[in-house]
């Protein structure tokens, strides 16, 4: 039976002992002393208003409520004992017994309190951390406006499958419920209004129930598919005395293991991708982990079979000879086999889409393509729509791919003959001439509006990788540019996108997966879009707080770009021009001063620049404030992409 820790400093009875000694105190003064207390009450008050009774009235005996064991200490408990590293909160009355128990029954560590400024900030870093750390960290969120500020990144990593824990608190018991704000602020079924983007939720009504359910929760958020789940605390069961005939007991988490795909559709699998002429790869979000990039490495080159990364994660090598992504498109329509390993958007990659007024598709592949999937996600509903078009696939097997690609590997190596690993091998050579060509492109593509002001975003990107390419580095957030220039080979140094492309993510997403890198010593950085980081600025505040080292390099093209294309569209579609795009959708006049905004926050500084030749000295400067420990941002005015 797990036991309540018992803290160095008893503070309930500290309180109880502390509020008899005020009583006392009161009670003993007399003349001049208590005539000297009422004059400074007085003092206090605006001339002309009333005496209130509390004033007048001779004191009436003080009854002190303490509670030594309340709920809250065993639900932290149970926190402990599921390895939080920290807790990502904006502060609310729902959840203040538990808020109070983490940082002094606690002691503040493991997990440890982020202050955050808004709910969305708090669900967005702990969607960034958990891609780096490879596990969640636990928010909390305060009754229905906290859940309904929530809600947006929680969509988010739902779609991203990501592993997000949430406590919110509710004040369940309508008799308990102090009246005035409590009650706009405590709800019936308080996961309702995100029960269609999460994975599963529970009202624990005991605290058995909470320990069995805390643990529950844990394991199916960290299950492929990975997505968020949520955990109601009641505001008594956290705050009511723990009896002692309670008998608690912490479960046992026990070790997680993925389900695989199935060992004969496997095996089928390693007979076609062995015979095909033109196999091609997709990775979307395939690796989980470090060992699912090196595993995804040796799939390749057993086949020498080209990869296309579709940068759900960081999938594969951006410098390896086999990494075909510049030539994807060509590569699935010459394809004879095409093995999806985690794609989210199956259909939208062997399709061509066209947005006109008549709008249409047809197939970018050859016929008699054979089409094959590998995913955890086939095997869940959603009233959202984020699963995308069907895709008509000609095997779908069912099962986490990074957990299926030990097996994948194995079969194929036995399908191996001699002479087919010679054809193989001439198949390697001539991908990878493809891609040294590529790489040759990029690199003459990104010389084009070097020295203009905007500064482009290929010299932004060659820039930044000028000052990061000796360090041990991280990026959190960002890519275009910076995924055709720089050599990512670490599983660490790409963590994907939002997943839902909820405006608002990059910025808490970048301080949480930077929150992650700390203790390893990387060098955290984030290519930061504007209209993104003015959401929620006030997570520059939170990485200042606590001294998270993150260098945010603006994108600051002083527009929500994707929309001025968006507009221009419909104007050329309904035949009147381009020329009133920019309204709506621009961040200009005035133009917002990025620099100035991240030293408000207590964040170094450094911007706006848009010359690119002062661009190098300012990321230098800011990288020295960052490789001490604290965040920096430099403000690059940029052209749109």
């Amino acid at each position: 039976m797990a036991k309540l820790r018992k803290h160095s400093v008893d503070r309930r009875n500290f309180l109880r002992s502390a509020a008899a000694g005020t009583a006392a105190i009161v009670a003993g003064t007399g003349g001049a002393q208590a005539q000297q207390v009422q004059t400074q009450a007085q003092a206090t008050r605006p001339a002309g208003a009333p005496l209130l009774a509390r004033e007048t009235d001779p004191p009436s005996t003080v009854e002190v409520l303490t509670a030594d064991r309340p709920g809250s200490d065993f639900m932290v408990d149970v926190i402990k004992s599921l390895g939080f590293e920290y807790i990502c909160a904006n502060p609310g009355s729902s959840f203040r017994a538990l808020h109070e128990s983490i940082v002094t029954y606690g002691g503040n560590s493991k997990p440890e309190f982020i202050t955050c400024c808004h709910e969305e900030s708090s669900i967005a870093m702990a969607h960034g951390y958990a891609k780096v750390e490879g596990k969640p960290l636990l928010v909390m969120a305060h009754g229905t406006v906290g859940l309904q500020h929530a809600s947006m990144a929680i969509y988010n990593a739902y779609c991203d499958r990501a592993p997000v824990y949430v406590i919110v608190g509710n004040s369940i018991d309508a008799a308990a419920r102090r009246p005035g704000v409590e009650w706009a602020h405590s709800v019936q079924d308080a996961a309702a209004m995100v029960r269609d983007y999460i994975k599963w939720d529970d009202l624990p009504v005991s605290l058995t129930h909470f320990a069995e359910s805390a643990v529950r929760a844990y394991k199916i958020a960290m299950t492929p598919p990975m997505m968020p789940v949520l955990l109601v605390a009641d505001g008594d069961l956290q705050e009511s005395p723990v009896s002692e005939k309670t008998k608690l007991h912490i479960p046992k988490l026990g070790q997680l293991a993925p389900s695989q795909g199935d060992v004969s559709a496997v095996a089928e699998v390693a007979k076609l991708l062995v015979a095909a002429e033109n196999p091609v790869i997709l990775a979307d979000r395939a690796a989980r982990t470090a060992a699912g990039m090196k595993l995804l490495v040796e799939l390749a080159e057993t086949l020498q079979a080209p990869v296309i990364d579709q940068g759900g994660r960081m999938n594969f090598p951006s410098r390896h000879p086999l990494n075909q992504t510049e030539a994807g498109r060509g590569l699935i329509a010459n394809a004879d086999l095409i093995l999806g390993l985690e794609v989210s958007d199956f259909w939208g990659t062997v399709n061509n889409f066209k947005d006109q007024q008549e709008k249409s598709w047809r197939p970018i592949t050859k016929s008699g393509v054979k089409l094959v999937s590998i995913t955890a996600s086939d095997v869940y509903k959603s009233n959202y729509q984020e699963f995308q078009r069907y895709p008509e696939v000609d095997l779908a097997i069912s099962g986490d791919s990074e957990a299926t690609l030990p097996s994948l590997i194995e079969a194929c190596k036995r399908q191996l003959t001699g002479d087919r690993k010679r054809v193989l091998e001439d198949r390697g050579k001539k991908l990878a001439a493809a891609h040294e060509a590529a790489k040759e492109r990029t690199r003459t593509e990104a010389a084009y509006a070097w020295d203009a002001s905007p500064i482009s975003t290929a010299r932004m990107a060659a820039e930044i990788w000028g000052q990061v390419k000796d360090k041990d580095w991280s990026l959190v957030s960002g890519g275009g540019w910076s995924h055709r220039l720089w050599n990512f080979d670490k599983y660490y140094q790409f963590i994907g996108g939002s997943g839902g492309a909820g405006v608002g993510y990059g910025a808490p997403a970048s301080v949480g997966a930077a929150l992650a890198n700390k203790k390893y010593g990387r060098l955290s950085v984030s290519i930061q879009n504007d209209g993104d980081l003015m959401y929620a600025p006030g997570v520059l505040w939170t990485a200042a707080h606590h001294h998270i080292p993150l260098l945010a390099v603006m994108h600051n093209n002083r527009a929500y770009h994707q929309e001025v294309m968006h507009i221009q569209r419909m104007g050329n579609r309904h035949q009147r021009g381009v020329t009133n795009a920019g309204v709506g959708t621009t961040l200009l006049d005035p133009n917002i001063d990025f620099a100035t905004i991240a030293r408000g926050m207590g964040v170094h500084g450094e911007g706006p620049i848009s010359d690119p030749k002062d661009l190098g000295p300012a990321l230098k400067r800011a990288i020295e404030v960052v490789q001490k420990g604290e965040p920096a941002l430099v403000d690059v005015v940029t052209q749109p992409r």
